[in-house]
């Protein structure tokens, strides 16, 4: 495909108004919309118009299309990353917690520093590096306390796995050499190993998502974690789900809470969500039909 350069002008807020009207977009309040446009910007709000359009290839719009619709899409979206981002901190506290402990007791605390008990020795030494990158810039008061009382190059794992992220948490799990340890770590959420690590994966990938404020509800994800073939808890009974849709990850989510909190409100704070925002297509975000009726969700939201 031959590449051309980008040649369209930069629309001052009025023009790019009077653009969308010109494509079939209906407004309520222009004074209003202006000012969003100023503050959330024109190409974020298009993530959430698209949906809205005639033709995926055209910029023309549905009969009916409002900027309100498209606002409404983008508030949802706001919302829904603020609840996972809040409920995927305790699933991060709770693995990174049982990592730290298994692999402490079978391997002593400082195990992060055993290359023996990796993989990748090159994966490994680079991961050390980016730990240590991450402790020199920390300004935890924990991190000062130990670097000034001991001589240690890292404090033990579990201290260190606190400044650690979700994505190198994963990074780290993944390469470890297959061991009781590591089993016990994927065991204690009723999960097999090669699946646990899919999870994270997936996990950390929405959690970067969020934290760059990027569209989420109808993403088609570039993580597509594995479908497994038995839990040891409750587990959709629906084997058909597409596992590149958000779907996929709140049912995970749900999943892992079950395990740390069983009296989560995960679920009812998420269909109170789409009772606020009734226009929500569920579909695009690769809800089956009969959802509310897989164990797994039933018992965590209001029917």
């Amino acid at each position: 495909m031959t590449k051309i350069s980008y040649t369209k002008p930069f629309l001052p807020l009025q023009e790019q108004l009077e653009q969308l009207k010109q494509r079939g977009m209906k407004f309520a309040d222009e004074e209003k919309a202006l000012h969003l446009l100023r503050n959330i910007g024109y190409y974020r709000f298009s993530g959430y118009w698209h949906p809205l359009l005639a033709d995926r290839q055209s910029p023309v719009f549905k009969p009916g299309a409002s900027f309100e619709t498209a606002f409404n899409l983008y508030k949802f979206d706001r919302e829904l990353r603020k609840l996972i981002i809040g409920e995927l901190e305790k699933i991060e506290v709770a693995v990174r917690t049982q990592m730290a402990y298994s692999l402490s007791i079978a391997h002593g605390s400082f195990w992060m520093d055993n290359e023996t008990l990796f993989t990748d020795t090159v994966k490994h030494r680079a991961a050390l590096d980016k730990i240590n990158s991450e402790m020199q810039r920390s300004d935890e008061d924990f991190i000062r306390a130990f670097t000034a009382r001991y001589s240690n190059p890292m404090p033990p794992s579990f201290i260190t796995l606190e400044i650690v992220s979700f994505g190198m948490l994963s990074r780290l799990y993944e390469n470890l050499k297959s061991d009781i340890a590591k089993r016990e770590i994927s065991q204690t959420f009723g999960l097999a190993d090669m699946v646990f690590i899919s999870w994270l994966h997936g996990l950390a990938y929405i959690r970067n998502v969020c934290a760059h404020h990027a569209r989420l509800w109808n993403k088609l994800l570039q993580i597509q974690p594995l479908f497994p073939r038995r839990t040891q808890y409750i587990w959709l009974a629906d084997r058909n789900v597409r596992n590149n849709h958000i779907y996929y990850i709140l049912s995970m989510m749900v999943y892992f809470l079950n395990t740390v909190n069983p009296k989560h409100t995960f679920g009812q704070k998420f269909d109170g969500l789409l009772r606020k925002y009734p226009n929500v297509d569920v579909r695009a975000m690769g809800f089956p039909a009969a959802w509310r009726d897989e164990q797994l969700w039933q018992q965590h939201i209001n029917q």
